[in-house]
């Protein structure tokens, strides 16, 4: 049975609401360290809904569909650790550092967020205080206790059309500078997975999606970003058929890493 541990409280948050992150099954002895930054939609009573409708609110600009349900399927699966944020992106983005200024964004697609518009340095501060700074200290605790190599997989999901524009491909790989561990699944993914498999789709890291891969980078940590359509995993069979696929992959992927012939190598182009 996976254990859950809290990360510090937040002040914009009220206390029967928080933590603003938690790390699930924290003691799992996988070497992977799962990551979901868009696991919730939730937003604070204290922010006013952030000005969004309800159909704002319940979108994929709230948070990535699916992804968190996937996420804890991988981790029961793998027996991985998952480091999870428990609000809304936009309230903060956590797979943003303070200084973007899409972490707090004033418009997703063709949402509008008033809540967000012409917020001073000292509100942003105290946004990122309250939801970036604990999810990156839980992030970095689960670092620190765990011995040995770690692999960072961030668990992410994308809507079928952006901007009117229909997406074919249903599974990304994503990496910024180290691609050891995206090199690998992708020439493994025929064997796992049937599902249209692209690099760096439907983003890359020039969107600026990288931020908490170049954590693992810092440390030398393998590591990847995983994007998912969506309409994929908005149901719980979906959710089960491509997190075995998922996990499938990971496993093959970073046992291969593993070996000595990859192990020294690492692409900081």
């Amino acid at each position: 049975m996976w254990r859950m541990s809290k990360a510090h409280e937040s002040p914009i948050l009220a206390p029967h609401e928080g933590p603003a992150a938690r790390v699930l099954n924290p003691r799992g002895a996988s070497g992977i360290v799962l990551v979901c930054e868009h696991a919730s939609r939730f937003i604070p009573a204290s922010l006013d809904t952030l000005g969004l409708t309800p159909e704002a609110a319940q979108s994929h600009a709230a948070w990535d569909i699916g992804a968190m349900e996937m996420a804890i399927e991988v981790m029961a699966t793998l027996d991985a650790p998952l480091v999870v944020s428990q609000v809304s992106r936009l309230v903060y983005d956590c797979n943003r550092p303070p200084t973007a200024p899409d972490a707090i964004p004033t418009q997703s697609e063709r949402f509008a967020i008033s809540g967000n518009a012409e917020l001073s340095p000292d509100a942003r501060q105290a946004r990122a205080q309250a939801v970036y700074d604990p999810f990156r200290a839980a992030l970095n605790g689960v670092l620190t206790d765990r011995p040995g190599p770690r692999t960072i997989v961030t668990l992410h999901s994308f809507t079928p059309v952006f901007h009117g524009q229909p997406r074919d491909v249903e599974l990304g790989i994503l990496h910024d500078t180290d691609d050891r561990l995206a090199d690998t699944m992708l020439a493994a993914a025929p064997q796992h997975t049937d599902m249209v498999t692209a690099r760096n789709a439907p983003y890359a890291a020039a969107d600026g999606v990288t931020h908490t891969l170049q954590l693992a980078i810092e440390h030398g940590f393998a590591n990847v970003m995983i994007e998912v359509r969506n309409d994929l995993i908005d149901t719980p069979t979906g959710v089960r058929r491509v997190a075995y696929q998922l996990s499938g992959l990971l496993r093959d992927a970073t046992a291969t890493l593993s070996e000595p012939h990859f192990a020294g190598t690492r692409d900081t182009a």
